[in-house]
Parts: C-alpha cells; sequence; structure tokens
C-alpha cells in the first residue's frame, strides 16, 4: 500500500523473471552452477569484457526485465560470498564512548 501500482508491476515482473530463470535451471537449459542467477548481478565489467563463457547470452544478462531496458542499474561488484555477510557481521559502528561524548 505504500508503493505506487507501477512500482508494484516492476516488482511483479522481477519475481517472474526470476522465477522463469529458476524454471530455466530446472528443465536442464543452464546447469547448476553456470546460470544467470548464480552470477547475478552482472557487472558493466562482466558484460563488455572479451570473454564470455557463459551458456546465456550477454542481453539476457544485462536485461533480465522489460523495466531494466529502460532504467538499466549497473552494479559496482557482482557476487562476492553467497552467505559470508550474513553469517559474518561486522560492526562499523563507533565504539559507545564516542556517543557518551557527542551527549555532553
Amino acid at each position: 500500500e505504500s508503493e505506487n501500482l507501477e512500482e508494484l508491476d516492476r516488482f511483479c515482473e522481477a519475481m517472474i523473471s526470476i522465477r522463469n530463470e529458476i524454471k530455466a535451471i530446472e528443465s536442464g537449459k543452464y546447469g547448476k552452477e553456470n546460470n544467470p542467477l548464480k552470477y547475478a548481478p552482472h557487472t558493466a565489467e562482466d558484460i563488455t569484457s572479451k570473454a564470455w563463457d557463459r551458456p546465456y547470452s550477454r542481453e539476457e544478462a544485462v536485461f533480465p526485465s522489460r523495466f531494466s531496458r529502460s532504467f538499466k542499474y549497473w552494479p559496482p561488484v557482482s557476487r562476492i560470498d553467497n552467505v559470508a555477510g550474513d553469517r559474518n557481521l561486522v560492526c562499523v559502528c563507533p565504539p559507545l564512548e564516542a556517543y557518551a561524548d557527542a551527549a555532553e
């Protein structure tokens, strides 16, 4: 209810696109280790490199949905590690003492 219809449609399109990529893996079109989902997000460097050893097209990698053709966001990095950041949280907050000094 907090998003407009266009944004909700965009979200639904993204979810449908992801489901279609999953179906392509399930059907055997793409392997479990070399597919658009496993390598997402695709960076500009990935797409413009001379080497392309993936079983899907560059276009499929860059434009997984209709919306992405008009409003492409280029991520600065590709997937780093599936779960390392989720399992190994690092606090970059100042120490509590820094907050005490600010209150004075």
